[in-house]
């Protein structure tokens, strides 16, 4: 609780620095709003023009995009800090987190929460509430709870890829962009149905980076669809895969954590 309580304050001194300028947030989030709605007409007209990917209409679809979007929203939110980690060990202010009683993955974590991401949330959610009606799945409990966790596993295996994105920095100095291909590049490759991708690239994104457990798995269970992968009891643990994905970057962080070296200044 003492940790949850500081992590609050984080956020609200940085909200507050951020609302200094209202107006450059609201435009920003505007902006993002903007751009991920340009994409989801995208989809609207694929499939408005071909009917259906795979067998999944424009509503299921909705339903994974939806849930992509928000759980990377929510991860983006909370692991920006990670994304700019190269600076801080450009410029040895890490050693300064090194000096504090606090875990450094926290800290990184917890010092800048990007309020203007907030856009590309709303979108989602709008979506995602789409879905929900097109689908009739309000009065279906369960699945809207299933909906909730899978996204809180989707928003750890996000944030989980950007921990090791900065890890690499302990090593290469930069945060290397090639992890792009990860992570906006996992956002948009989990916004349609797994099946219309090669099986290796199915293995990988199932096994090595586990964005099927993001939306897929579970979203087979959510929509009723007669194909499953897997037992409906793997749909209900997919959570848990993100939760572990994320355990698993940490543990690497650490290991990256002992092999810093400072700038030498």
């Amino acid at each position: 609780m003492e940790t949850l309580r500081l992590y609050l304050r984080y956020i609200g001194a940085s909200a507050r620095s951020q609302l200094q300028y209202p107006a450059s947030v609201i435009m920003y989030a505007l902006g993002h709003l903007l751009v991920t709605g340009v994409e989801f007409f995208g989809l609207w007209a694929l499939i408005d023009r071909f009917g259906a990917i795979r067998g999944f209409g424009l509503a299921e679809v909705s339903l994974l995009y939806g849930m992509a979007n928000v759980s990377f929203a929510v991860a983006e939110t909370a692991g920006r800090g990670f994304k700019d980690f190269g600076v801080m060990v450009k410029s040895g202010d890490f050693d300064r987190l090194l000096l504090r009683p606090r875990g450094t993955a926290f800290q990184v974590a917890a010092q800048q929460i990007q309020l203007v991401r907030i856009g590309r949330l709303i979108q989602g959610l709008a979506v995602l509430a789409y879905a929900f009606t097109a689908l009739d799945l309000w009065s279906t409990p369960l699945e809207f709870g299933l909906a909730a966790m899978a996204m809180v596993g989707g928003a750890c295996t996000f944030l989980g890829l950007f921990v090791l994105q900065a890890t690499l920095a302990f090593w290469t100095v930069e945060s290397l962009e090639v992890f792009a291909m990860l992570t906006y590049g996992g956002v948009e490759t989990s916004q349609y149905p797994l099946t219309i991708y090669s099986a290796g690239f199915r293995r990988f994104f199932t096994y090595v980076v586990p964005l099927a457990f993001l939306n897929y798995v579970p979203g087979l269970v959510i929509m009723g669809r007669p194909e499953r992968f897997g037992p409906d009891w793997l749909a209900w643990a997919s959570p848990l895969v993100g939760v572990a994905f994320l355990f698993v970057c940490l543990k690497i962080w650490r290991l990256g954590e002992r092999h810093y070296r400072s700038t030498g200044s």
